[in-house]
């Protein structure tokens, strides 16, 4: 997913999720590997509360090290070029469009986490070679404002994108670099089939679709229904992002309002789930096999939505208001197998690129 609060959508929110991230940091008391340090390893987005690492240091006897090592695929890829001396216990992040990367280069020893049972169907791995620990949709975003002024209602599926009414609407993000660029296109493959995607997009670049490097472009610069896209004179109503955006803009909107200023096309969904994994020859495996257990736990699931803008995988985590009030429900979101990904996915990044950018 991925992922990983790419739903941020003001400076205010990377300030956050940056002092967040640094909760879980070394102290000068810490010991730098094995005994009572557990390193966990993670893509930059990483995020939990004070209280919540404090109460895995005092309930495991642990102290946790965090090592934010950039995005999902860089920490994926230091992993395995590390993975005879991996440089921590335990690596979270990897996401299904990257897991089989893992699995291949068998970066992980099973484990089965103490309460693995409360994980929600469809989100465990066979032979718990990773465990899952957070889930999130991306789907297309739109701005309500534009289309209540021009009496158009907004899209819902991938074939509306196509449609001549929503023609130069449509920014997303370049598939080879964004996280959610790949996941719109895993997306439409998963709708459409291994070479139907291929004609699909021809139709959505005829139809003006725009595409950009990542993220943080596309929603903040070309969007026009955040306040960031708006500073910037964005002007495209549709955005490739994630199902958690309206809560983010309401909760980081001052004053808040009533209701989000965006809605999400849920029928344009890709579903992305995010694993960790214990590693191989790690200097502390017990450390990470606790680490793995407090990472499935109520208390940390229930804390991942405010911090890192995800959904918990466990069936029994309530959701914080602002989710459930603000939040899109994808009934059905799109999904690949693993390996589905894994024995295409360069190939299909390569083939969009000529279609798409070239």
């Amino acid at each position: 997913m991925r992922r990983k609060s790419a739903a941020a959508t003001a400076a205010v929110l990377v300030l956050a999720l940056a002092a967040c991230g640094g909760s879980g940091g070394s102290g000068d008391d810490v010991q730098e590997s094995g005994g009572k340090t557990v390193t966990l390893i993670s893509h930059d987005s990483w995020a939990a509360s004070k209280e919540v690492i404090a109460e895995f240091e005092k309930t495991s006897g642990y102290k946790l090290k965090v090592l934010e090592d950039g995005d999902a695929g860089q920490a994926l890829n230091k992993a395995v070029l590390t993975k005879d001396h991996p440089q921590g216990d335990v690596l979270f992040g990897v996401d299904n469009t990257l897991l089989s990367r893992a699995l291949d280069n068998q970066l992980f020893d099973p484990y089965e986490a103490e309460e693995a049972a409360r994980i929600g169907e469809g989100f465990r791995v066979e032979g718990d070679a990773a465990t899952p620990v957070t889930t999130g949709d991306v789907c297309v975003n739109y701005d309500k404002a534009y289309f209540e002024k021009e009496g158009l209602e907004p899209p819902n599926s991938f074939d509306d994108l196509v449609e001549p009414a929503y023609r130069n609407l449509l920014v997303t993000e370049n598939a080879g670099t964004s996280s959610p660029g790949l996941g719109f296109l895993l997306g439409t493959a998963a709708e459409y089939g291994d070479d139907g995607w291929q004609d699909y997009w021809k139709k959505l670049r005829a139809n003006g679709v725009k595409v950009v490097s990542g993220w943080e472009q596309a929603y903040n610069e070309e969007f026009s229904g955040s306040a960031g896209g708006k500073q910037a004179g964005g002007d495209r109503p549709l955005v490739v992002s994630y199902a958690s955006s309206p809560p983010v803009e309401v909760i980081y909107a001052d004053p808040q309002p009533e209701e989000a200023p965006t809605g999400v096309a849920t029928g344009t969904c890709f579903r992305q789930i995010e694993y960790a994994g214990l590693l191989k020859n790690a200097a502390n495996p017990e450390g990470g096999k606790a680490l793995l257990d407090f990472l499935v736990s109520k208390t940390f699931q229930e804390d991942l939505p405010l911090n890192m803008f995800v959904n918990p995988v466990r069936s029994d985590a309530a959701l914080p208001e602002a989710f459930t009030e603000h939040g899109a429900v994808a009934e059905d979101p799109r999904t690949l197998a693993p390996e589905k990904i894994a024995a295409n996915r360069d190939e299909w990044i390569d083939r969009w690129t000529s279609l798409v950018v070239r």
